[in-house]
């Protein structure tokens, strides 16, 4: 297909060729979370041209959404977040092929995921058993590719966002209980995987426990963990 520079992906194409974005058109995506860290992955792969996206996140837009997550503001509160994503994604290109799931990932759930279906997984799942179950999940599989996202909450600094292998993450609260959890179990992750973390020590909690985070890093990871799937996919 031809891409003329001033067509929506036409800079993308400017910079990584006509290929690349062609690549990207065929690409089928899951992101599982669509939070802080997962609504800007999906963000960025719609916005660079990938053809088909599943968003998979049970969960509501409330108030405290609004400082970090791409689909949370003062209209879409209440609403259910994949279906405030999915329309704001379809703005930006009609015709990609978004698919809102607005369900749990877990344990009863997995068998009505088809996850061998997608090239890539994209794990932004912040509960421990469901991120521990999709990462064994999806290494069982021949496909997709699997990329997580460790904790990006409590960190100020996007100058210490890194990417490894898991088990080379060191110092991140969430990659140490998943290989806690993945001990308890008896289950680990049959290939490695590539995850996006930060090394920052995490700020204090507050008093009530909940999770302080900001855009500026939540983002960040967001944009890395795209990055990491569409240059994987260029030809």
């Amino acid at each position: 297909m031809e891409i003329k520079g001033d067509s929506i992906f036409g800079r993308t194409a400017l910079l990584l060729g006509a290929e690349a974005v062609n690549a990207f058109a065929r690409l089928r995506v899951a992101v599982f979370g669509v939070g802080g860290v997962g609504g800007w992955c999906a963000e960025s792969l719609v916005r660079s041209g990938v053809g088909h996206l599943t968003i998979v996140d049970s969960d509501s837009v409330c108030d405290s959404n609004v400082n970090r997550q791409v689909m949370a503001t003062s209209r879409t509160i209440g609403q259910k977040k994949v279906d405030a994503l999915r329309e704001r994604l379809l703005e930006i290109n009609p015709a990609a092929e978004v698919v809102a799931e607005a369900r749990k990932y877990s344990a009863e759930t997995a068998a009505t995921f088809d996850l061998d279906g997608y090239d890539y997984v994209v794990d932004a799942i912040d509960s421990l058993q469901a991120k521990a179950h999709l990462i064994n999940a999806v290494t069982r599989l021949e496909r997709p590719v699997l990329i997580s996202s460790m904790g990006a909450a409590r960190k100020t600094d996007p100058f210490r966002i890194r990417r490894s292998e898991f088990w080379k993450v060191q110092g991140d609260g969430l990659a140490r209980a998943l290989r806690r959890r993945f001990r308890q179990l008896g289950e680990f992750p049959a290939k490695k995987f590539t995850c996006v973390w930060s090394d920052e020590p995490p700020a204090p909690l507050s008093r009530d426990g909940v999770l302080g985070s900001a855009v500026h890093v939540t983002g960040m990871f967001g944009f890395a963990l795209a990055g990491i799937v569409l240059m994987s996919s260029r030809p």
